[in-house]
């Protein structure tokens, strides 16, 4: 019986060992030129892309918009407005896409959406709400492009 509780007792503390996070390292220069708060965090609009009322578009205009649609989500991303962009999988919500603006106002992200093609022919429409997050996340384009083989 004693052989079972100190393989236990041996696994439990070597598990709260690992467990115990390190004390991570405060970059306020970082923190700063991501216009981070005191807990790291800053303010973006989320988007909920759903399907449109434009059900009458041709095939090949439809390519065109989502074509422009890529475009536009690219030149967002380069001017650092757009931190995420992706598409949802077929789902029964019509639910297209996010994207995630780096703006603080729903106002702004307004007229960011209003450059979409796609959302113009209403073939997407834009749900926006303000959302408060991590401002790492503007990392992730730059951590993208790295990983990234073939550029849309």
């Amino acid at each position: 019986m004693k052989k079972p509780f100190l393989i236990f007792a041996f696994f439990m503390l070597n598990a709260v060992g690992f467990s115990q996070e390190t004390e991570a390292k405060y970059d306020e220069n970082l923190a700063k030129s991501l216009h981070a708060d005191e807990y790291g965090m800053k303010k973006y609009v989320f988007c909920l892309l759903k399907s449109g009322s434009n059900t009458t578009v041709s095939k090949e205009e439809s390519k065109k918009l989502f074509e422009g649609h890529m475009a536009n989500i690219n030149k967002l991303a380069k001017e650092g407005k757009l931190v995420v962009a992706g598409p949802f999988m077929k789902n029964d919500r019509n639910y297209r896409g996010i994207y995630i603006f780096n703006v603080e106002t729903i106002a702004e992200a307004e007229a960011l959406v209003v450059t979409d093609p796609a959302i113009k022919a209403k073939l997407l429409e834009a749900e926006l709400t303000p959302w408060y997050c991590s401002a790492a996340l503007q990392e992730i384009p730059k951590m993208h492009e790295k990983i990234a083989k073939t550029k849309m």
